[in-house]
């Protein structure tokens, strides 16, 4: 792989194919993958992302939003595309963008509804979300009666798939939770395929359930996470391979004598002889002002080179008494060593929001190993 020469973000194309491969090892026959491919493609680059997976013949995609359902088209990407949680200001780009919503409240429906039928459209499709436990979007099984009824005094709009969405799937100690919503929804589909004259396709696995409950692959699921080298445990982990590698560089090194400190609020002060590193990156480009002062590391030629003083907005100062290196030499911030879950760990938070922080004016560099 080639040295950084700034601070970039490197997305390897090779090991999204080896996770995209082994998670779909992992599906029963005639299950199918939804890649979720929001937030940027998870930090990284949501368009390329979506293309080589494209190419991997990937069933479905989902974003959050709409707007990320547009960039997606805008960069060529043909497959069919969810939006999870769309609003009814998007539904114009949601329509010319041939977008397909989640509707899930009764309110987003009916709002659909009427603006499909506005638009003089037949069986548009739309997804159900049925909330199970999450307790965050989707109907209740108690709204079925009303949903059957919209449907029945609608052409406009077609059920295309039925969902819901796993509180706790990493958890083994909340498995009986995750039985609980996985018998829920297996109630609420037989509801729904008593009722319709056609079968809607049906999903409500995420990276994790994917593992740990194969029971219940149904005929697609959806996978983030996992596509980008993370499972959420190390087991699962060891399998995949992280798809994006932070790197930058060293701009200078500095002498700091016993007493002398360093960076903002002076936070550091030196308790002997020490030599520093500024690196190019900062609290903009996504290294959370919870480092520092001890908290987190950096890999320099191999050895662990720890966060000193506040992060700024632009830079990062690292303690490297210890370690021979020189100005312009590489620095690894997390990737397939020190992966980003490692990175997380010690602000205690997960390996979604140190990938999904990573700031757009970090360079994106492609690369196959």
């Amino acid at each position: 792989m080639p040295k950084a020469t700034q601070t970039i973000l490197e997305i390897d194309l090779t090991a999204l194919g080896h996770n995209y491969h082994y998670i779909q090892s992992q599906l029963k026959e005639n299950s199918r993958i939804m890649a979720v491919v929001k937030a940027f493609g998870y930090g990284s680059q949501d368009i390329v992302i979506a293309k080589e997976l494209e190419a991997l013949g990937v069933a479905y995609f989902a974003v959050a939003y709409a707007q990320e359902g547009v960039r997606l088209r805008q960069g060529g990407v043909q497959t069919p595309i969810l939006v999870l949680h769309p609003q009814a200001v998007n539904f114009d780009i949601i329509l010319d963008n041939c977008l397909e919503p989640c509707m899930y409240s009764l309110k987003i429906l009916e709002e659909f509804i009427a603006f499909a039928e506005g638009k003089k459209q037949k069986k548009y499709p739309v997804h159900l979300k049925f909330n199970t436990g999450l307790n965050r979007l989707g109907f209740a099984k108690g709204n079925l009666q009303d949903i059957f009824s919209a449907f029945a005094n609608s052409t406009g709009v077609k059920i295309c798939s039925v969902f819901s969405h796993l509180a706790a799937s990493e958890d083994l100690k909340e498995r009986a939770f995750t039985l609980h919503q996985l018998d829920a929804f297996a109630e609420i589909s037989q509801e729904i395929k008593k009722v319709l004259k056609y079968t809607p396709f049906l999903h409500t696995l995420n990276t994790s359930g994917i593992l740990n409950y194969p029971q219940a692959h149904y005929d697609m699921v959806r996978c983030g996470i996992g596509l980008y080298g993370y499972g959420n445990d190390a087991q699962q982990s060891s399998k995949l391979r992280p798809v994006v590698t932070l790197k930058t560089i060293i701009s200078q090194i500095h002498t700091l004598e016993k007493g002398d400190t360093l960076g903002y609020n002076r936070a550091f002060t030196a308790q002997k002889k020490i030599k520093t590193a500024t690196l190019p990156l900062g609290h903009a480009d996504g290294i959370s002002r919870a480092y520092g002062n001890g908290v987190g590391w950096v890999q320099i030629n191999g050895q662990k080179a720890p966060i000193c003083g506040n992060v700024c907005m632009d830079m990062i100062m690292v303690e490297i008494t210890d370690i021979d290196c020189k100005e312009g030499d590489q620095v690894i911030v997390f990737g397939e060593q020190a992966t980003a879950e490692d990175f997380s760990q010690a602000i205690d938070t997960i390996s979604y929001e140190i990938l999904t922080a990573i700031s757009q004016r970090v360079k994106r560099v492609i690369i196959r190993t």
